[in-house]
């Protein structure tokens, strides 16, 4: 509109010549400009339906709180990131192999001026988003480490005694021996395969997965001894397997099966399950390894930001990530997700402030962890290519096409194959 007013200017000049007695025309009001439209800021996530509701509760509230007009989108493998992004551990490699779409979270919060104190952060959750200079490159925002959840009314009905959960998988082989005789066709199942019983597994038995040089080393005696008594336990029909992520999740849920291997965070998911009265207990162990019981792996959902966006979008996204890490807000997100809590000063207010379920379940998983939570820092479910075949070579088990042996030996040879046609994907992550 700026254009309009030497027009004006000339044109009053010749009235004024034309007619020197007139009164001059009141200059014409400056016009507002008229507001300029802003997208609003992204969250992208790939959390399912009910981690969308509670993951939209939260959004809510900051956008409450600071006026500002973030939305949630969905995570699309191969698509440029948003802003913020949510990813699960089973999509870490589309970060892992993509590092120029993503900005490390201390860059982003450098450039928006805010704060981001990486040592208030829990050294058990540091796991992939350490870079090597100790800074922040993501946010581990819904960690967690698999413990074994059961119901306690299974329990009774087996004769079982429900404050004594088994502590190994010897143990626990009797006691679902126990629920298949008081009528459970599925006593044990289990979420997240690969993530349970190759990376949890082969950590408590102290044998990682993978070795320092990134080589995948899964198809050692602790491993095959397990796989070959899950296989047993296939064919006795004391577990069943519904799919690779969380599928079994629901067969707990809905009372069909006894007990489940899966991450701790799920005892928000089961806290309403009809007819189940949860009990938590720690990972079972192999006693006969040598060295005994060591320690569980923490991992999950961690917050990444992406590169190419405006240094306006990243101050609002900077100003999310703060308030995400309010001591009122981790222990909202520990009600609403139940992930370990991401500061000290969170773990502590935590514990007095949840339900007994949850806390319980919260102080299982810290002593699982035992302080190590982010040791090895490789985890084969957080390679897809790699965790698609082991699984298949696992399923070749379940269904007694192949012996525990030939299949971890497989899975190694075809996954080590891919990390050498792949080499970022054995990073830890991508900065």
């Amino acid at each position: 509109m700026s254009f309009l007013r030497p027009l004006a200017f000339t044109a009053g000049l010749v009235l004024a010549f034309a007619a020197p007695a007139a009164t001059p025309a009141k200059p014409a009001t400056k016009p507002k400009p008229a507001p300029i439209a802003t997208a609003d800021l992204e969250l992208a996530h790939n959390l399912g339906p009910l981690g969308e509701e509670r993951l939209q509760g939260v959004v809510d509230r900051f956008n409450r709180e600071s006026g500002r007009s973030m939305k949630l989108v969905r995570y699309k493998k191969g698509q440029q990131p948003a802003v913020l992004n949510l990813v699960s551990r089973y999509d870490m490699a589309e970060v892992l192999v993509q590092q120029k779409k993503f900005l490390p979270l201390h860059d982003m919060m450098t450039k928006a001026g805010q704060p981001l104190n990486v040592d208030e952060l829990s050294a058990d959750l540091k796991a992939g988003v350490l870079d090597a200079k100790g800074r922040l490159v993501a946010l581990p925002l819904v960690y967690s480490t698999p413990v074994l959840f059961f119901d306690k009314n299974a329990l009774r009905k087996a004769k079982l005694d429900p404050e004594q959960p088994p502590k190994t998988w010897l143990e626990m082989q009797g006691m679902l021996d126990k629920l298949q005789a008081a009528g459970y066709s599925c006593p044990y199942t289990s979420s997240w395969p690969v993530w349970v019983h190759i990376d949890n597994v082969s950590s408590l038995s102290g044998a990682p997965a993978m070795n320092a040089k990134g080589q995948l080393t899964f198809n050692g005696l602790p491993q095959v001894k397990h796989v070959a008594m899950m296989a047993t336990w296939v064919k006795a029909g004391y577990f069943r397997n519904f799919g690779r992520r969380d599928e079994a999740s629901a067969h707990f849920s809905n009372g069909e099966c006894a007990m489940i291997t899966t991450d701790s965070r799920e005892a928000t998911d089961f806290r309403d399950a009809q007819g189940v009265e949860l009990g938590v207990t720690a990972l079972p162990f192999h006693e006969d390894v040598y060295g005994g019981r060591q320690h569980t792996l923490a991992d999950g959902a961690s917050l990444w930001s992406g590169n190419g966006h405006s240094p306006a979008r990243y101050k609002e996204a900077a100003e999310f990530v703060s308030f995400l890490l309010k001591p009122e807000m981790q222990i909202e997100l520990v009600r609403t997700f139940g992930p370990l809590p991401l500061t000290a000063a969170a773990r502590s207010a935590a514990h007095s402030k949840l339900l007994k379920n949850e806390d319980q379940t919260l102080q299982l998983a810290y002593a699982s962890i035992d302080g190590k939570g982010a040791q090895p820092n490789a985890r084969v479910a957080n390679i897809d290519p790699v965790r698609i075949i082991t699984d298949e070579e696992l399923e070749a088990v379940w269904a007694d096409r192949k012996p525990a042996k030939a299949a971890l030996d497989t899975a190694v040879s075809r996954g080590n194959a891919v990390l050498g046609a792949k080499p970022g994907l054995k990073r830890v992550q991508p900065f």
